[in-house]
């Protein structure tokens, strides 16, 4: 059985697909949010790869405090903006998942947009 509703898992995909289309071409900022963490990877569907991604999860976030707050995924977003520029992504498209836009996916799209990427 699906961890996820079908409800949710259909808003994901219906979410998912108009981001592909609206902005063929650009990468996908995709988020996942756990219940302790929060996950963000740079896709680009066109290659099928991940060109970075960041959590708080990662070692680099460890011993920051906690980890399932809007503090922390402000600099979840900031430190996936940083990598992105490294790998020279700028425009991205923001892909919410099922999740509604609202408290850590809202700070995580802000830290990253205040991390110097566009969407």
């Amino acid at each position: 059985m699906s961890r996820f509703s079908k409800n949710f898992t259909r808003r994901a995909s219906r979410v998912r697909y108009k981001a592909r289309v609206k902005a063929f071409g650009k990468p996908r900022l995709s988020v996942f949010r756990s219940e302790r963490h929060i996950y963000a990877q740079i896709i680009d569907d066109a290659c099928g790869k991940t060109l970075c991604s960041a959590s708080t999860a990662d070692k680099t976030f460890r011993g920051t405090g906690k980890a399932a707050n809007c503090d922390a995924a402000v600099r979840v977003g900031a430190m996936l903006a940083a990598r992105a520029l490294e790998v020279g992504v700028k425009d991205v498209v923001f892909d919410r998942g099922g999740y509604n836009y609202h408290g850590r996916v809202k700070a995580l799209a802000d830290g990253a947009r205040n991390g110097g990427l566009l969407f």
